[in-house]
């Protein structure tokens, strides 16, 4: 098993596979760094030499990758956060930050729906002797 950038990478994956285990990395930018090393994408991770690894991981530490990226990411959000953007206030309320509708959908983002206002009359008496007990 390789280890790149702290991940490790299973040696049955293919080269431009394993790449993109490392948060940071797509297809895109794993391919260019592979056709810029001159390393075949059918390659498997077992079959690399070290000299390959090192190269690797010499080209990825050009990109922000793993913990720096997420540092960047969350820098990023608290200075939108702190100048007070429109963009930066829906990110504080966990709210869709580019546009989208929050009427109807946005489910993931505001999680579970929450029931607000109409009670059966049932349920406000049984609230209504549970303060009732819960007093005394």
């Amino acid at each position: 098993m390789a280890r790149l950038a702290g991940v490790e990478l299973q040696d049955n994956w293919k080269v431009d596979y394993a790449l993109t285990r490392i948060k940071g990395l797509g297809w895109a930018l794993s391919k260019k760094i592979i056709s810029e090393l001159n390393i075949d994408p059918s390659l498997r991770v077992s079959s690399l030499t070290s000299d390959d690894l090192a190269k690797i991981a010499s080209a990825v530490e050009k990109y922000p990758i793993e913990g720096e990226l997420i540092r960047k990411i969350k820098a990023d959000v608290n200075r939108l956060q702190v100048i007070g953007s429109y963009r930066g206030s829906r990110h504080s309320r966990n709210l869709p930050v580019r546009g989208q509708r929050t009427r109807r959908n946005a489910r993931t983002k505001r999680g579970k729906r929450k029931t607000i206002g109409a009670f059966k009359k049932e349920m406000l008496a049984k609230m209504a002797a549970a303060n009732k007990e819960s007093k005394k």
